[in-house]
């Protein structure tokens, strides 16, 4: 799918500013193909997605290091070829990377705008129906919306809780409403 390059800039610029509503549109673009380039090389769903996850984590921690005049789909599978051959290095396959105090606390600047579409979905469903909705997710996805929704707490609370980076539980978080959504909409 070929991105018009206006909408792309204009995504990143906002991205690069911390607009939530960016993040967002670049995750939801680059998704498939940063997943599906890490399924050919893993072989594995769990591991393309964990790697994945970082890698968007990794991207919107440096998103202001990213040069126009690159193609971003290029920057982003370069970012997840690098995470991938970090953890073949470790031979550990997690999800959980270092960060710095100054990387944290930039991540705490990010503006949590709410609500989105996929929270007014969210809120206005039958709990019942909503619940049977969730338990569709994978686990971990089950988990992180179960923390930010019903237990309410905050993204630095489930990075504790998870013991994962922020980024990861806000890429995490992007993702499983993403996919709740789709969920919702098909039932």
């Amino acid at each position: 799918m070929e991105i018009g390059d206006q909408k792309l800039k204009i995504n990143i610029t906002k991205a690069k500013s911390g607009n939530q509503s960016a993040f967002r549109y670049l995750l939801d673009t680059y998704w498939s193909a940063v997943y599906n380039y890490q399924l050919k090389r893993t072989k594995s769903e769990n591991e393309a997605e964990d790697i994945t996850i970082q890698t968007f984590s990794k991207a919107f921690d440096k998103i202001n290091t990213f040069d126009e005049q690159y193609v971003f789909k290029t920057w982003l599978i370069t970012i997840s070829n690098n995470v991938h051959i970090d953890l073949l290095r470790k031979k550990n396959i997690s999800i959980a990377t270092d960060t710095s105090k100054e990387q944290e606390e930039r991540a705490y600047l990010v503006v949590d705008e709410s609500p989105t579409p996929e929270d007014k979905i969210i809120t206005e469903q039958n709990l019942a129906k909503l619940l049977r909705d969730i338990k569709q997710l994978k686990p971990k996805y089950q988990e992180v919306i179960q923390l930010r929704y019903f237990q309410e707490l905050s993204y630095k609370e489930i990075s504790e809780q998870i013991n994962e980076p922020m980024n990861n539980v806000k890429v995490k978080l992007l993702r499983a409403k993403k996919l709740l959504a789709e969920i919702i909409k098909k039932s």
